[in-house]
């Protein structure tokens, strides 16, 4: 097993869903394989547009051929194991080459930086998330890291190496990644609520909104912002309900089952569609919003 790093893109010509599949040529074969059973970053190259640098981490579970295209192969994503950055990481910063691999021996970056699939050390794995996790979310919870992330059940040791790799397992520990999930989704949606666009911060400073998920985790929903939406309490509880679902283009659906239409349209905003976050790639992704339709939403 390895540590990787896949390039993506939002605008990507492959048919790539970060959190869950990750299409391939066949030449990246080897590399894919090599990293089946363990952690990967998710890097995004500079040419892209409003690019995030090295934005997630997802574990690969196996690699199959995509029945959809026979040449080509997915790399299928463990659920529940994707986990956005909660700072996106550059190429290099003050200090340098964040992924110092990419250095030949002359100092200088490789055509390995081309590659779409490579390998990655541990010190670059480790450098890496710890710049994507702020230490406020990442302080490590006094628990057991083979009960915190169910197959990542590698013995205590008292090597560093050992120790460092089941950073990944606390770090994926659901605790954490509530953490995590709810400060991307805020931070994607200026902390406004979705439905009613009302932003509320209480006198401690923190947001009143909260941050659910489209598709639930219980029912293998990522942890992606594409997969959240900022709701107030009462707009939460409605939408985990199915009382408001969302079309596909960010109208806001009522079921017939609502017993107030007038006072919750009026709680809704004046557009009648949801508010999305300004990036493209932070929106609700319409695999998301259908899954919701048809299994939560009630007609």
């Amino acid at each position: 097993m390895a540590f990787g790093v896949f390039i993506h893109r939002s605008d990507s010509i492959y048919e790539d869903s970060p959190a869950e599949r990750y299409q391939f040529p066949s030449q990246y074969l080897a590399r894919v394989e090599a990293c089946v059973g363990d952690w990967i970053i998710y890097y995004e190259p500079r040419k892209a547009l409003e690019s995030r640098g090295y934005f997630a981490l997802a574990k690969i579970q196996q690699v199959i051929r995509d029945p959809s295209a026979p040449s080509m192969y997915l790399a299928v994503i463990e659920p529940g194991s994707y986990l956005d950055f909660v700072n996106p990481v550059p190429f290099r910063d003050d200090g340098g080459l964040i992924e110092r691999g990419l250095l030949n021996e002359e100092g200088k970056i490789s055509g390995r930086a081309q590659s779409a699939v490579r390998p990655i050390s541990l010190a670059d794995f480790n450098r890496i998330t710890k710049q994507g996790f702020p230490d406020d979310i990442a302080t490590l919870p006094r628990v057991d890291a083979s009960s915190a992330f169910p197959g990542m059940q590698e013995s205590q040791s008292v090597f560093q190496h050992e120790q460092e790799r089941n950073r990944v397992a606390y770090l994926t520990s659901r605790i954490i990644r509530d953490r995590v999930f709810r400060r991307n989704v805020l931070q994607a949606y200026d902390s406004r609520c979705a439905i009613t666009s009302l932003k509320l911060i209480n006198g401690g400073g923190r947001a009143e909104v909260e941050a659910a998920h489209i598709r639930p985790v219980e029912a293998n929903g990522p942890d992606i912002v594409s997969n959240g939406i900022a709701l107030s309490g009462t707009a939460h509880w409605m939408f985990d309900r199915g009382l408001i679902s969302i079309a596909d283009d960010r109208e806001i659906l009522l079921s017939r089952h609502v017993n107030d239409t007038a006072g919750v349209r009026a709680m809704i905003n004046k557009t009648g569609h949801i508010l999305p976050p300004a990036r493209a790639v932070d929106q609700p992704h319409p695999h998301f919003l259908r899954w919701h339709r048809e299994n939560c939403f009630k007609t």
